[in-house]
């Protein structure tokens, strides 16, 4: 009776060591597949990783209704003003588009108000073909009232000219003397770029006497011709009254006298050949450059074909 008892207890450890070891191999077969679904896990949440990624290096589309340059307009507010606005008023610290269409001339102003700066990468000339442009040869048939334009002597003047695309609200008019405005620097700059057809790396720096003023005492342009750079600096004065004071002036013939030889050469072509030379025309009173609107010009010769003689 004993030994089958030893037997049957035999039997019994026998069986339940081989449980154990199935148990211990079927956890650890339990913890390899537990293993190897970590390691597929790890694997997509990688790929995933790396896909979102990819997405977050995608280059940043730019506005285009955005100023070019952000340093430089860092300080200014961007505002939109319609091009034919007449009120004279001016918001301190702003920047303002005053290309008319899809130009961009760039206006800046000061704490005070004051126009003090002009930009523009390219000046594109009026188009009065494609362009609503009135029979005055403007687009708006008036300009803004900036403080100081009511008076005799002073001129609603264009930092850019509608000739070469410029609106007329109060970002682009200052006071400017009339005859400066009309037959002195002003309008031979204007002139200048007409003639070249374009006019690259255009500023304007608008300087006053004080900040109470909206009257500019001096102007600076600083553009590109044909390759070379125009600097013109000139006070908001009277050019005629200032040569005078000079002397510069007292051999010049008086308006009514060259009105009435318009297209008579004959008191300035003084060998009589037909052809009037840059020095017959300055001993006969006439300033240089003749642009090729002057009925002058086409008895001069203008040997580069710019549209100016003697410039």
């Amino acid at each position: 009776m004993k030994k089958k008892m030893n037997y049957f207890f035999l039997l019994l450890t026998i069986f339940i060591v081989g449980c154990t070891n199935l148990e211990e191999a079927s956890n650890k077969d339990a913890e390899t597949d537990t293993q190897e679904v970590s390691t597929v896990k790890t694997n997509e949440n990688s790929e995933k990783e790396e896909t979102n990624t990819t997405v977050v290096d995608e280059p940043v589309v730019e506005e285009t209704s955005e100023p070019p340059n952000n340093e430089q307009f860092s300080e200014y507010k961007l505002i939109e003003v319609d091009g034919g606005d007449l009120s004279g008023h001016r918001e301190p610290n702003v920047v303002v588009d005053i290309g008319y269409g899809d130009r961009e001339y760039w206006a800046f102003t000061n704490e005070y108000g004051q126009l003090v700066r002009v930009v523009a990468d390219e000046i594109i000339l009026q188009d009065d073909r494609n362009e609503p442009v009135l029979s005055s040869g403007r687009y708006y048939s008036d300009e803004a009232k900036v403080p100081g334009v009511e008076s005799d002597v002073l001129d609603e003047g264009h930092i850019i000219a509608d000739s070469l695309g410029g609106v007329s609200n109060a970002y682009n008019i200052t006071p400017q003397e009339s005859t400066l405005n009309r037959h002195g620097d002003q309008a031979y700059m204007e002139d200048a770029i007409r003639s070249a057809g374009e006019a690259t790396d255009f500023e304007a720096i608008i300087t006053y006497s004080d900040t109470e003023k909206q009257i500019p005492s001096s102007y600076q342009y600083t553009y590109t011709l044909n390759g070379n750079e125009i600097v013109d600096t000139f006070d908001n004065v009277n050019p005629d009254e200032v040569n005078a004071s000079l002397g510069l002036t007292e051999s010049e013939p008086d308006d009514s006298t060259l009105s009435d030889t318009e297209g008579d050469i004959s008191s300035i072509d003084t060998n009589g050949n037909g052809q009037v030379t840059i020095k017959e025309a300055e001993e006969a009173g006439f300033s240089m450059p003749i642009m090729s609107d002057h009925w002058l010009y086409p008895y001069m010769r203008d040997n580069d074909n710019d549209g100016m003689v003697g410039e």
